[in-house]
């Protein structure tokens, strides 16, 4: 009897603590896009008002364009994984005819917040359910995030450029 009473107590501790290493898992999440969303915000502050409309090429997107595109997976990658509805339509942000500093920032500010938002609402177990991305793609919600992340910093990263080309200087990187 006092085997199967300290068997069943090491079974609910083991849980607990998946439970706990589960939850810091969403948490972290939460953490990493908080620190995106503060870098974003340095690097559209870094760039002048003047070159937001900077194209390094014709072909090229200009940086407000690089920050809505980024804004606009955002809202798909997050509506997705998470289940929630995306206040705005695919591609919306970047068809914005406004692409002033003002505007610009307080949309990409208003994407990060959703995921930030959508995120904080998901489970521990439902980061872990499957989703299908873009009709092909199948993972895990918590992946699809983490390549909604990767998505971002890539973006983002490629602006660095825009910024020196504007003659300004861009944000310290920003691991931790």
């Amino acid at each position: 009897m006092k085997r199967s009473r300290l068997f069943l107590s090491l079974l609910f501790v083991l849980g607990l603590c998946q439970m706990a290493v589960a939850q810091s898992s969403v948490d972290a999440m939460v953490k990493d896009w908080e620190r995106s969303k503060a870098y974003t915000k340095e690097y559209l502050d870094a760039m002048p008002e003047s070159g937001y409309a900077l194209k390094p090429t014709p072909e090229m997107r200009s940086f407000a364009e690089q920050m809505l595109h980024l804004t606009d997976a955002n809202y798909g990658f997050a509506s997705a994984a998470s289940g929630e509805k995306s206040p705005i339509a695919m591609g919306a942000s970047e068809k914005s005819t406004d692409k002033s500093k003002a505007n610009v920032t307080q949309l990409v500010m208003d994407g990060y917040d959703f995921v930030i938002s959508s995120v904080k609402k998901m489970t521990a177990a439902q980061m872990t359910e499957s989703v299908k991305m873009f009709g092909r793609f199948d993972m895990t919600k918590d992946a699809a995030l983490a390549k909604c992340l990767e998505h971002q910093a890539h973006h983002r990263g490629q602006t660095t450029v825009y910024i020196r080309l504007a003659g300004a200087k861009p944000p310290q990187e920003k691991l931790f």
